[in-house]
């Protein structure tokens, strides 16, 4: 099953989860001081909030898989669409460890192809950082169209929200 993911920066998370609580009408699965993470079914999504996005507002779009067969499939769909994959691999964000995989829009959104493995007890690992202007592995710009490049991340002062 593909669950849909948003995730929200927020600049108070307290409130935000009051806010969030009324809209959805259920309490979050998951909350830390920083973060909180709705589980939802109707409708099928994954949504979270994060103090720690770089930016507020929408910070990031995903789809979670639960299969790994469903997550070679989207990364096919999106290789053979053309797109420059960057394979994060396995991470730890957002309090979990998956495995990652990330492409923008024409737009520059940022989209993850995401498994969660596990629940973790930290928000993030010291491996991977992110970009300051949004959650994707920041890109090597010199890689060709539709080729899966690996993360080069650059550390930067605070992650953002990074699933």
């Amino acid at each position: 099953m593909k669950r849909m993911h948003i995730h929200v920066g927020v600049e108070n998370v307290e409130q935000s989860i009051q806010f969030y609580n009324a809209l959805f009408g259920t309490q979050p699965t998951k909350i830390k001081n920083d973060y909180a993470k709705w589980m939802l079914d109707d409708p099928s999504v994954n949504f979270a909030i994060s103090a720690e996005s770089a930016k507020k507002g929408v910070d990031h779009l995903g789809i979670q898989v639960e299969q790994d067969s469903e997550l070679t499939d989207l990364r096919d769909r999106l290789k053979n669409a053309d797109m420059t994959l960057i394979e994060e691999g396995e991470t730890v964000c957002c309090y979990a460890r998956s495995d990652k995989s990330w492409v923008k829009d024409p737009d520059g959104i940022a989209w993850e192809a995401y498994q969660t493995m596990e629940d973790v007890q930290f928000f993030s690992s010291s491996e991977p950082t992110y970009d300051q202007n949004s959650c994707a592995p920041q890109q090597n710009s010199g890689a060709p169209s539709g080729q899966t490049t690996q993360a080069s991340c650059v550390p930067t002062e605070k992650p953002s929200g990074c699933c």
